[in-house]
């Protein structure tokens, strides 16, 4: 599949100029090629506008774009001053922060690679990253992860220096190898001085071709390879996002997803430096919602796992409600589902349905959206994962267009896109510009474009397996329809062959469980066997709600999955779901995953997906009574 159009060179679309034959490059945002330049040319033009916010006792501050500039170049000199060469690996242990981000901006603009570490990774975990990048500089962000590098120190003898950002909690700390993020700007004034104009001679040195990030894939199977990126995948990824991911300098937006993966990296560091735009850093993952109420952001983004848990936030504040209050709820979501259905199917909304809908809007739809915080929405974007396209159009119905996307570390972020205009729910959109389609004899989605990464770090024979060609074999099942719209039916690894030797691929399947409020994630399993048989995980807020209404007795959450009325609960929705398959591709049982998982337990991704190989080995208990 070609292009979804051709861009020509030298437009300027939302005020940047964008300098660049998408199918051949080079790639210049407003005369930049790669995103140090970019970064030194955004701090000089905005000055005193707002780059940052972060909250600080309860109360959000404002940080400019010359703290911006300012911060990351005295980190960057403190790197110099630490023997940081160009190409060395910097690695990064934090939760959200301007710190995360002055740093990366920092190490890539003194000609080093930055590589993000997951804050649920143990301290084993840390020192495999830490050593396969080679990284003699690591970034921690408070006491807690400092432990990590303490209780394993010996296991990474080439390390040099750890500096910590946070000192609360460790004013009396000594150690030779470990300094404060103070102590480094200090140590960046005084090589500053002696140095004065390295930071900008470093950023006019960058190369599209150089190496800028390590992004290491979440290793669901076998140790986590590090992808590498380079300043032209970004900058390409970056000039494709300016055509079809329009964003403005006017527009505040919420980070909280980790920094490490790819999808935050290119939403919340990237592309706000291309399009001038403010982040909003979310106070932690758990208070993610109540920033997004007090930010009201115009762009947000996020994985399914969010967009679902609002969704259930929504049923649970409908179900509390008065009588009236439900019935009004179920009018005006009826009203926005009718114009919903018309849009998608790209008919034409009759002027009754459309006055309804804005009654039925202002009454109702629009304080549901002002008490979740998306009242200002423009663009609502979900990734990493598959959705439930059920869940795509109960936000169309209620007000919020979310455009569902698809990219992976290895294409730094970004292959296909529904954009507004062009939005067919059920599909991840059309190939960005300048990028190439195609689906293998294995019905394998295959990807070729100049964002396509660089290979594995250390890895050639890695590489090769990932791109043959010039294309990237995703790892992904699909199809691209007649207009151009590709949709991915699975995984190729999660592929079910059954005993009776058919092929099903379960996300379908699972998507559908996902969408009842009560469901927070399924795992189909099949293979070899001679029927499908699920493990659950239920939501543990809705499932309690319909516990405590129905008088049902919990102690724990084991004895809430384990509760007669709560397992009949979730069969009905089996049940509902298997109506919609045929007879092959129908659950025949299920069990209930009994514990709470956290993104530190080995089932779970740091973006919330379950790891199905984890699931179905740790779980075969339960998974081999579904079969006795």
């Amino acid at each position: 599949m070609g292009n979804m159009e051709k861009i020509p060179p030298q437009q300027v679309i939302n005020g940047i100029s964008l300098n660049a034959d998408l199918d051949n490059g080079p790639y210049f945002l407003d005369g930049c090629d790669t995103l140090p330049k970019l970064f030194l040319q955004r701090c000089k033009e905005l000055g005193e506008r707002t780059a940052h916010r972060e909250k600080d006792y309860g109360i959000w501050l404002s940080y400019s774009w010359r703290d911006f500039h300012e911060h990351a170049r005295l980190i960057g000199h403190g790197l110099a001053a630490l023997g940081l060469q160009r190409g060395d690996v910097v690695s990064v242990l934090s939760e959200d922060s301007k710190e995360w981000v002055y740093t990366d901006l920092a190490v890539q603009c003194m000609g080093g690679i930055t590589s993000g570490v997951y804050t649920t990774d143990s301290a084993k975990q840390l020192a495999f990253l830490v050593n396969d990048s080679g990284s003699r500089i690591l970034f921690v962000e408070n006491d807690e992860q400092l432990d990590k590098f303490l209780t394993i120190r010996e296991a990474m003898p080439d390390l040099a220096k750890v500096i910590v950002y946070e000192r609360e909690g460790l004013y009396d700390f000594h150690d030779d190898q470990v300094m404060f993020l103070e102590e480094l700007y200090d140590l960046g004034r005084v090589h500053e001085k002696q140095n004065p104009s390295l930071f900008e001679t470093e950023i006019a040195k960058s190369k599209p071709d150089e190496t800028a990030i390590l992004v290491y894939t979440s290793g669901t199977t076998g140790q986590p390879k590090g992808a590498m990126i380079s300043h032209r995948n970004i900058m390409f990824s970056l000039s494709a996002g300016v055509v079809t991911l329009p964003a403005y300098s006017t527009d505040e937006q919420v980070c909280f997803l980790p920094l490490c993966h790819i999808l935050e990296r290119f939403i919340s560091v990237f592309s706000p430096i291309s399009a001038k735009s403010i982040v909003n850093f979310a106070e932690s993952p758990e208070t993610v919602f109540d920033n997004v109420q007090e930010v009201s952001p115009h762009i947000f983004t996020a994985v399914p796992r969010v967009w679902e848990k609002i969704y259930s936030r929504i049923s649970i504040m409908v179900g509390d409600s008065t009588p009236f209050g439900r019935w009004a709820y179920q009018r005006a979501l009826a009203a926005g589902m009718a114009v919903a259905q018309y849009q998608e199917e790209g008919r034409a909304v009759p002027a009754l349905t459309r006055l309804r809908y804005r009654i039925w809007d202002m009454m109702v739809l629009k304080n549901i959206r002002r008490m979740i915080g998306l009242d200002r929405l423009r663009r609502g974007t979900t990734g990493a994962a598959p959705i439930s396209p059920e869940l795509l159009t109960w936000y169309k119905a209620i007000g919020i267009d979310l455009f569902e996307g698809y990219g992976m570390s290895e294409s730094a972020g970004i292959i296909s896109l529904n954009i507004i205009g062009h939005n067919k729910v059920g599909t991840v959109g059309r190939v960005v510009p300048g990028g190439q389609l195609r689906i293998s004899d294995g019905n394998e989605i295959q990807y070729k474009a100049p964002n396509v990464f660089q290979g594995y770090w250390k890895q050639p024979e890695k590489t090769e397996e990932a791109i043959q060609d010039g294309w990237l074999r995703t790892g992904d099942v699909g199809l691209i329809d007649n207009s151009g719209y590709l949709k991915i039916t699975g995984r190729l690894k999660d592929i079910i062959i059954t005993a009776g030797g058919k092929n099903i691929t379960p996300a379908e399947i699972e998507n559908k469980l996902k969408f009842s409020p009560y469901i927070s994630d399924a795992v189909i399993v099949g293979d070899k066997r001679k029927y499908l048989v699920c493990l659950i995980m239920i939501d543990q807020e809705n499932v309690e709600k319909f516990a405590q209404d129905g008088r049902i007795p919990f102690g724990d959450f084991a004895s809430l999955c384990a509760a007669p009325e709560v397992q009949e609960l979730i069969s009905e929705v089996v049940d509902t779901v298997n109506s919609e398959f045929s007879r092959v591709e129908q659950i025949k049982a299920f069990r209930l995953i009994d514990v709470l998982l956290t993104a530190e337990d080995d089932e779970l991704t740091a973006t919330m997906k379950l790891k199905r190989s984890f699931v179905e080995e740790k779980h075969k208990a339960l998974i081999d009574q579904m079969y006795d």
